[in-house]
């Protein structure tokens, strides 16, 4: 009953929509009818500035590590600890505040993984600096990141189990990107830095 609890309380964490509301309350935008409507930080970056869109960031990454860390704390099992870090990133991206339309969940992913293996997180902040800075596509980065995620957490010799669920992880989040991918396809996906008209 209690790790019912704790599941139900990470995802209800995830659920948070701090881009919506960062934007809504400091910039008077709804990030929904701007943009790739999305929730996340990109959006609200392109649509909001650097502010919202850097307490957007902040706020995502800490429903991660707040999952992990109350879990942590309250039942001990790592393996349920993970999967409660998965509950906060599929509340980001179906929230039930926002009938379940929300995010991609990347910087949510990100979180549960400065708390649970900072390495792989260290790691695969490098990646996405890198892509980003070669491509300058956000999305871009955050595909190649998801791709590497199971990678590096072999490499590290993460549990069978852990890289199994960082594969699911993975899979989900790449399929989130799939308007992305049809983007940069047809070579219309916005870059980084680039305002929306």
């Amino acid at each position: 009953m209690k790790y019912i609890l704790i599941l139900a309380v990470s995802y209800l964490l995830g659920s948070i929509p701090f881009g919506l509301l960062t934007a809504r309350w400091w910039a008077k935008v709804d990030v929904r009818e701007h943009g790739s409507g999305n929730i996340g930080m990109t959006n609200v970056l392109r649509t909001a500035g650097w502010f919202c869109a850097l307490i957007t960031l902040l706020g995502d990454m800490g429903k991660g590590v707040a999952a992990i860390l109350l879990t942590r704390h309250f039942i001990g099992d790592e393996t349920l600890t993970l999967i409660s870090g998965i509950f906060a990133v599929v509340g980001h991206n179906w929230p039930v505040f926002l009938r379940f339309k929300g995010g991609k969940g990347v910087a949510t992913i990100a979180g549960v993984l400065v708390a649970y293996e900072p390495r792989a997180a260290a790691i695969l902040v490098a990646i996405w600096l890198v892509v980003l800075l070669i491509w300058r596509y956000i999305s871009l980065a955050s595909i190649v990141v998801a791709f590497c995620l199971p990678i590096v957490l072999a490499i590290l010799q993460a549990r069978f189990i852990e890289v199994v669920l960082a594969m699911v992880v993975a899979a989900f989040t790449i399929i989130r990107h799939r308007s992305n991918i049809e983007r940069l396809r047809q070579g219309t996906e916005f870059r980084f830095g680039q305002k929306v008209s």
